[in-house]
């Protein structure tokens, strides 16, 4: 855990108040300070109601990148720091901001392996928009989302990845802080994202990060310039902190793939690490592990990276890693063999399209709450089998009465509340629109 360091010269602890006042002012924390307000939120000294004013005054005026980098140290400090050093593959982990669905994580891992670098992936609450990572792995019978630390090390020396939750001992303070700032309306800080995301994915033991960050309405981040600033703040601070960082800014304007839900998006990522799949989840699959290979030295052209990350995909060594890591993790790997033994729906009815025409938008976040609204069990779990599929794609012509999508669902009630979300995400027009970049820039 934590050691609080003590500085060679005599430091005044500030008052809260006096630390809200500076950063309202616009003015810098030193380093001081910054370690002081992190110490204060581990030991719950801090009120909340003062705690949530000094994450406002930093949304209103933001940070530097020493300050960022100096606040991501520090939580990074604040718990456990898992050590990864003797194993003798590159350590690089994947970041996403949100995402509608994303399955890429799912194939990333097991792929990443396989081309020979390890993948320690703690999957975080704000990694995904409604469904997360480990909800969808959940849909396969047995797998466990959650391991003590030393287990986690022991299958990343073995199986080379694992995908588990969030363990209260990694960042503690990062937690606290993430849940105030849901309450207090400051998620979107560039600086807090930035500081958050790199705290814990360095206390997980990656030596550099691969960085998905989404824009759009499928996107806690709905604005573009954001999305780069954001890009471009994790990777400057990532250097700073002497790590390497490469962000890829992606358009979450659509579902990614053509399935959201739980067990339907692991049927799609058997399917991609088959060497089949999606065409836009093939591209950001293929585009992410590229970026993994080149950071972690495995690969270094360009074409070599596209070379390994295609060869891993078509011999079936990534596909064999992940019925590793599900096995690893307590998995049915016989659903993997055969995905017709997942789980699966009643009930299967068409979205039928209102009018001829081209789908010229979709709202992804619309979908995902409509997705949510399907798969919610009065007992608060998420039912695995249900979800939609074929989802047709903006720039798709369609004629009236076609199927939008196909809706699988088991509960009667529950695909009535869900229609409306799913009706209203999508708008069709006469002309064709752009079909819109998945990827809009790199930042390295």
């Amino acid at each position: 855990m934590r050691k609080k360091i003590v500085s060679p010269r005599k430091f005044v602890k500030p008052s809260y108040s006096a630390l809200i006042e500076k950063k309202r002012d616009g003015s810098e924390f030193s380093e001081e300070e910054i370690r002081y307000i992190v110490d204060s939120v581990l030991d719950k000294e801090i009120p909340d109601s003062q705690l949530a004013a000094l994450l406002m005054a930093v949304y209103f005026q933001g940070m530097s990148a020493l300050e960022t980098a100096t606040f991501a140290e520090e939580m990074m400090l604040s718990g456990e720091m898992i050590d990864l050093t003797k194993l003798s593959r590159p350590k690089i982990d994947k970041f996403s901001t949100g995402g509608v669905g994303d399955k890429t994580s799912i194939v990333l891992a097991p792929l990443a392996a396989a081309c020979g670098v390890v993948m320690p992936t703690i999957n975080g609450v704000d990694e995904e928009l409604e469904i997360s990572t480990l909800q969808k792995l959940s849909s396969i019978k047995g797998f466990k989302k959650s391991m003590d630390l030393e287990t986690f090390v022991e299958q990343l020396n073995k199986v080379g990845c694992a995908i588990i939750e969030q363990d209260k001992e990694i960042a503690p303070t990062d937690s606290t802080l993430y849940s105030l700032r849901q309450k207090c309306g400051s998620i979107p800080s560039l600086p807090l994202i930035t500081a958050s995301v790199l705290s814990r994915k360095l206390a997980a033991g990656a030596e550099s990060l691969v960085v998905d960050v989404k824009w759009g309405n499928g996107s806690f981040i709905q604005d573009l310039e954001q999305a780069k600033q954001l890009a471009r703040s994790i990777t400057r601070v990532g250097r700073s902190m002497k790590r390497r960082c490469v962000a890829l800014v992606t358009d979450m304007n659509q579902p990614l793939g053509d399935s959201v839900g739980t067990a339907l998006e692991i049927k799609e990522a058997i399917e991609l690490l088959k060497g089949e799949g999606p065409e836009d989840l093939k591209e950001m699959v293929l585009k992410l592990g590229m970026e993994v290979v080149r950071l972690s030295g495995v690969a270094g052209s360009t074409l070599s990276a596209k070379q390994t990350v295609q060869r891993h995909l078509k011999d079936g060594s990534a596909l064999e890693k992940f019925k590793e890591m599900v096995g690893a993790q307590g998995g049915d790997v016989s659903m993997i063999d055969d995905p017709e033994k997942l789980p699966k729906a009643k009930h299967c009815k068409k979205l039928p399209s209102p009018k001829r025409g081209y789908v010229h938008t979709i709202n992804a976040g619309m979908i995902a709450r409509g997705v949510r609204m399907l798969a919610q069990r009065k007992n608060g779990t998420l039912d695995p089998a249900v979800g939609i599929s074929e989802i047709k794609k903006v720039g798709t012509q369609m004629k009236q009465g076609e199927p939008l999508m196909m809706i699988h669902y088991n509960d009667e009630g529950n695909s009535e509340a869900a229609l409306e979300f799913l009706k209203g995400a999508y708008r069709l027009a006469p002309k064709r629109p752009n079909t819109p970049d998945l990827v809009v820039e790199r930042v390295a």
